[in-house]
């Protein structure tokens, strides 16, 4: 009898050892992708959306993923880490936090206290239940983005004012002007007059020449991949607004579901 105590008393000991320490993680940002599922290039969408929220309405939205609850309720480990973070401006309490757990298929849209007239219980279900089809097909960044504009939109039209999507930082969306065809038409014209004209050196500088020009002519129009859809833009990863949350609070309000 005594040693089936002391083996269940290792047991919960171990079981609290290994427990994870949702209080020790840190923010990387508006998205904070311990999981490392969300792509690049909605990683830095979301970051600039985020931020332009924060700077139109005042509203922070923290962006999580977990690789596992480790068999806690996520709306436990929500709490924890948006209180922990302090999600929100101190006294105005108006912050988001967007949590999924990979691995157990659960997401919680976890709202502080300022915003629950505006983001109540049953609209936040519905926003995580309208990224169930991008979740289920494994695109996370797509589900993110969608939730975020969804919020974004809501809160600034219930605060009257408008969210500005920053101009992309890169040209690459844009075709580039290059020669004017007029002239390009012209120069190949007397290129291939000299090289008629010369022998097999001439002739190979003349098609050299010519190969550049044309390619210059039918490269020069070329568009990068961005994303489609009305994403956010094209951004870059460069810059970046992220200081540190405000230190605002969470009652529990929010909704859970899975996917």
């Amino acid at each position: 009898m005594t040693v089936r105590r002391i083996l269940l008393a290792l047991l919960c000991l171990a079981g609290s050892l290994c427990a994870a320490d949702w209080k020790a993680l840190k923010p990387e940002g508006y998205v904070s992708d311990f999981a490392k599922v969300v792509d690049p290039a909605s990683r830095v969408e979301l970051e600039r959306y985020c931020d332009t929220v924060k700077t139109a309405t005042g509203v922070e939205i923290a962006i999580v993923t977990l690789p596992s609850l480790d068999g806690e309720p996520v709306e436990d480990v929500a709490n924890t880490i948006f209180r922990t973070w302090g999600i929100g401006v101190k006294g105005k309490d108006e912050g988001l936090l967007l949590l999924l757990s990979i691995g157990d298929r659960k997401s919680r849209l976890e709202v502080g206290y300022g915003l629950e007239p505006i983001i109540p219980d049953g609209y936040a279900g519905q926003v995580i239940r309208e990224m169930r089809p991008a979740l289920r097909d494994q695109h996370y960044g797509d589900a993110f983005i969608l939730a975020a504009r969804t919020l974004g939109q809501k809160i600034a039209q219930s605060k009257g004012v408008t969210l500005e999507t920053p101009a992309p930082r890169t040209q690459r969306d844009r075709p580039s002007e290059g020669f004017p065809f007029s002239i390009i038409l012209i120069v190949i014209a007397v290129v291939l007059l000299l090289g008629g004209r010369g022998g097999g050196g001439r002739g190979g500088v003349g098609n050299l020449l010519t190969g550049m020009l044309l390619g210059q002519m039918m490269g020069g129009r070329h568009y990068g991949g961005s994303r489609g859809g009305g994403g956010f833009g094209g951004y870059d990863d460069s810059g970046g607004g992220f200081g540190g949350f405000g230190g605002g609070d969470s009652g529990g309000g929010g909704a859970s579901s899975n996917w």
